[in-house]
């Protein structure tokens, strides 16, 4: 009698082992997104150096730059690569797309010694109620259609499809209530029983500094992690931060779809240092850092208690001074590091360093500003700044911005300033009709830096830089026609 009960437990335990062998790995790993959307590029090779000195494993970039996979090739790092939104329609209408995407950027770059590509992401928040429906439809075509591909290179079982999805997707007054938005629910059902099928994650990106910046009535305290005098009280359940609250939002809506227990991965979170009220170095430091040590701290949530998220992607390695600014100034300012891999506060990651090192071996352009000539008139300069400012990034000039409080001739310097970089330091970019001069002495103030850029020889970084010497000269010319 004994020994059929014996049995029984052994085969029991034994299956039990073997779910807890197939569950993502218990530790949660803090990994960053890589943008390169820059007006002062660093070499792809100084930026993989930087991961590797600050011993961060796992990166995310959005699309296949094969510069920066070249340069990761070799480095150990793990890899979430991006197809943009526009490909979803190329990536959606046949295998034959699908297969030629997945030869040049992705079994090109693997292999020993190669890229370690674990995740490829299809589109970026594809779903955002901005883009009103626009790519909806392509996104399980084109996942059915790049799973083919990557079988087809063996590797369907090694690298495993996403869809990094914005937290708007999902909506509820309290987190227990979490659904994803009605239109949403027949895609994301089957969205989630493919990624449930292929043993891959839900990747979701949450910000609640966007909640803040968007919600005057929003509570500053709940956006961090310190606790709150303003927390959610849902039924035995208190959240005292936002991303509590968000992360258990989408843990419910997808156990309305009978998946409560997937996986989740935090594709995008993080806080901007500059462009906007409450966007500084102390509230980014503070937000990153609480984050971080939750995560490390498997603290978990009250749906998920003692289990955090599967890995978390900060947002972002490096402000991107030439991206957007239709959200908002802050856009360009997510970065740990400035533009020049330099830390902008101290962050432990959790990951063996005490702090954030620098990047090693930036070659900058020589030690000279360009600002305003004080022995000029400067009362017809306002044309120059603006066309300064519409080429490079001057939105920390902004309110709420670092350079907010320079005074009038400041604020001309710095647009002259942010223009000459950009333009390498042309002698000619800095004359503005004779009211601008170079300088060597750093006009720096406070934490208002004056950037000296960065040389860079690629093709891309010198085409951009000719386009915008070329844009300066027929806008300056319009501004002189009209007057």
């Amino acid at each position: 009698m004994l020994e059929p009960r014996f049995s029984t437990v052994v085969v029991a335990l034994f299956s039990l082992l073997v779910v807890w062998r197939s569950l993502p790995t218990a530790e949660s790993a803090i990994g960053v997104n890589w943008g390169t959307i820059s007006l002062h590029r660093l070499k792809p090779s100084t930026v993989v150096n930087l991961l590797k000195d600050n011993k961060i494993s796992k990166v995310k970039i959005f699309d296949t730059d094969h510069g920066v996979l070249r340069a990761l090739m070799g480095s150990g790092i793990e890899v979430m690569v991006g197809i943009p939104n526009e490909m979803l329609a190329s990536m959606s209408s046949s295998t034959a797309a699908s297969d030629i995407w997945v030869r040049q950027n992705v079994s090109a770059f693997v292999g020993k010694g190669g890229v370690d590509i674990r995740y490829i992401a299809v589109g970026n928040e594809p779903f955002l109620t901005s883009y009103s429906g626009q790519f909806q439809s392509y996104v399980m075509p084109a996942m059915l259609n790049l799973q083919q591909s990557l079988a087809k290179v063996n590797l369907a079982n090694y690298i495993k499809l996403v869809v990094p999805c914005n937290a708007d997707a999902y909506e509820a007054e309290l987190p227990s209530q979490g659904a994803f938005r009605p239109e949403l629910t027949q895609i994301m059902t089957q969205i989630v029983q493919f990624l449930n099928s292929n043993g891959s994650p839900f990747v979701v990106n949450i910000y609640p500094f966007l909640s803040l910046y968007g919600n005057s009535d929003f509570p500053q305290d709940y956006a961090f992690f310190g606790g709150t005098t303003h927390p959610v009280t849902d039924g035995a359940n208190v959240y005292s931060n936002a991303f509590d609250g968000n992360f258990d939002t989408l843990v419910a809506a997808l156990a309305k779809l009978g998946y409560g227990q997937m996986p989740i991965v935090i594709g995008e979170i993080g806080w901007p240092a500059d462009g906007a009220i409450g966007a500084n170095l102390s509230a980014a430091k503070a937000f990153n850092q609480g984050l971080i040590n939750q995560v490390l701290n498997r603290k978990g949530t009250p749906l998920r208690p003692g289990i955090p998220p599967m890995d978390v992607y900060l947002f972002s390695l490096l402000d991107e001074g030439a991206k957007s600014i239709l959200p908002g100034n802050f856009e360009r300012h997510w970065g740990i590091f400035s533009f020049d891999g330099q830390a902008k506060y101290p962050l432990n990651l959790g990951l063996g360093n005490r702090f954030l090192k620098n990047a090693k071996n930036v070659e900058y352009l020589p030690s000279r500003w360009c600002v305003a000539n004080p022995s000029r008139d400067l009362s017809d300069v306002t044309n120059h700044m603006k066309l300064a400012c519409s080429m490079a990034d001057c939105t920390t000039l902004n309110y709420g911005g670092s350079c907010n409080e320079l005074g009038a001739k400041g604020n001309i310097s710095y647009a002259f300033n942010s223009y000459y970089q950009l333009q390498m330091q042309n002698l000619q970019s800095c004359d503005f009709d004779g009211l601008g001069m170079v300088t060597f002495l750093d006009p720096s103030v406070g934490q208002c830096r004056f950037l000296v850029g960065v040389t860079d020889t690629s093709s891309s970084s010198q085409a951009y830089r000719n386009w915008v010497s070329v844009q300066f000269l027929i806008l300056w010319g319009i501004v002189v026609f009209l007057v």
